[in-house]
């Protein structure tokens, strides 16, 4: 299968499981104290480090082995995996949480991430390996929690490392599954238990605990910016992957109706959660009512105007303390329950609502991280550039683009300087979903690592042999 007909089956499986409701999980699903779950976080970190320790001894080959029955795990129990997490955290769409797990289990890289590269000659032999840190301390978020668990878990084992989880709290159920599924694993593939280990109630004291344990040698965080400030004042070495506030920017050379396919396609994948998705649209004048016109009659969009958009923000955001946070009753919720929060019975098969509004609007501001779409129009290219810049935050975390010009989108590329850069699809395609690559729900823009892999979850080390080992 080609590229363009990869994209084709991935755009029509999103397009049939957008309107998917969600259920209660058919499975009893209690998490227990076995297979890696702790009581007290120090436990956890202590019976981690044992594990490691074992974990280093073992070839690449045998780490290899225990990510194929991992990737096994996510396959079975995908379905289950899905329903868990829509069901506890009220988010998202379990058909498209089944595509990310499916993504996951496919298209996490393993060990062969771990490059050796050496030199030899009249001098001798010069090795560089990748070593493991150790135990690593992983955050993981709501909106992805078994999914990042997962990846997480494959590059970090891969590396040689171990890993003690502290899941968001409104989501420990499901994050905590999935570290059991980890352990299963690994011993069905002969190995050892508690490659990784959580605890059974996540909090912030626990938290705080694996933040400033000293067996805890790296730190890795998948969260909002309050989690990411904390890695970067934790005096560890520590990976941020933080939120991002992702725009769109469509000229007048694009494909004007595909763009408009692929924008929605993104922005409604699994109600808009994944932090790469597009937050808001900047359109130049000429082609802004094309665009949405394509938006409203071909991809199932409500068009808020007037009165209507003000009354979305009163209802997704709250003020507090002077600042506005959206609200968690609408985050990753299905577009018709958010119109149905504003007074308005959505039509059939609503997918994303969108408006239209100057750059400086709080829905346009704000990263909502539902399926809502504030439109900009812009008179040019170079005054969009600008407008998605300031939009972006600084972030520096994904940005879009739609256009035939390759000037212009090298510009933007430039000016925006985003670990991920996806031009003409859906935002998803930029971790491997209907385009090339690897797949990676920890994607470190904050502290530089782009998407991460088992390599970025290793240190350098140089084994130099003098005078030896090199045949003329």
């Amino acid at each position: 299968m080609n590229d363009i007909e990869l994209k084709a089956v991935v755009e029509e499986v999103v397009r049939k499981l957008a309107f998917s409701t969600h259920k209660e999980p058919k499975a009893a699903l209690a998490t227990r104290l076995e297979k890696g779950i702790f009581e007290d976080m120090n436990e956890a970190i202590r019976a981690a480090k044992a594990a490691q320790v074992e974990l280093h001894q073992m070839p690449l080959e045998f780490r290899e082995k225990i990510i194929s029955k991992i990737r096994e795990k996510i396959m079975a129990n995908k379905e289950l995996l899905a329903e868990m997490a829509v069901h506890e955290t009220g988010m998202g769409k379990v058909g498209h949480k089944i595509l990310k797990h499916e993504l996951t289990a496919k298209k996490t890289p393993g060990t062969e991430c771990i490059e050796i590269k050496a030199w030899s000659g009249d001098q001798g032999l010069t090795v560089i390996e990748r070593g493991p840190f150790g135990v690593v301390g992983a955050i993981t978020p709501s909106t992805n929690p078994s999914e990042t668990v997962f990846c997480n878990a494959i590059g970090m084992i891969a590396a040689g490392n171990t890993v003690v989880f502290n899941s968001h709290p409104g989501a420990a159920r499901t994050s905590n599954f999935a570290v059991q599924l980890v352990n299963e694993a690994a011993i069905e593939a002969g190995g050892i238990p508690n490659l990784a280990t959580s605890v059974l109630k996540p909090t912030a004291e626990s938290g705080n605990t694996l933040f400033k344990h000293p067996d805890i040698q790296l730190l890795v965080a998948t969260g909002g910016p309050g989690v990411v400030k904390a890695i970067l004042q934790s005096g560890k070495r520590g990976i941020a992957a933080g939120a991002g506030n992702p725009p769109v920017l469509v000229d007048e050379t694009a494909n004007i109706q595909k763009a408009a396919a692929d924008i929605i396609n993104g922005a409604t994948f699994d109600n808009n959660l994944p932090c790469i998705a597009e937050k808001e649209v900047i359109a130049v004048n000429e082609i802004a009512d094309e665009l949405i016109y394509h938006m409203v009659h071909e991809n199932d969009c409500y068009l808020l105007k007037g009165d209507q958009i003000d009354k979305l923000a009163k209802t997704v955001l709250v003020e507090k303390n002077g600042h506005f946070t959206v609200s968690r009753d609408y985050v990753g919720r299905d577009a018709s329950v958010i119109l149905r929060g504003i007074g308005i019975e959505p039509p059939d098969n609503i997918r994303c609502i969108i408006f239209e509004a100057s750059k400086d609007h709080i829905l346009v501001v704000e990263e909502l991280m539902m399926p809502v779409l504030g439109i900009v129009r812009v008179k040019d290219v170079d005054e969009g550039i600008e407008a998605a810049k300031e939009l972006e935050g600084g972030n520096r975390h994904s940005a879009h683009m739609h256009s035939s010009n390759i000037h212009n989108l090298t510009k933007y590329g430039k000016a925006l300087d985003t670990a991920i850069f996806v031009k003409n699809a859906p935002s998803y395609a930029g971790i491997g979903f209907g385009g090339e690559g690897f797949a990676t729900f920890t994607i470190a823009s904050k502290t530089g690592e782009g998407l991460t892999n088992a390599a970025t979850f290793t240190k350098s080390r140089r084994c130099v042999m003098a005078d030896a080992l090199y045949i003329r």
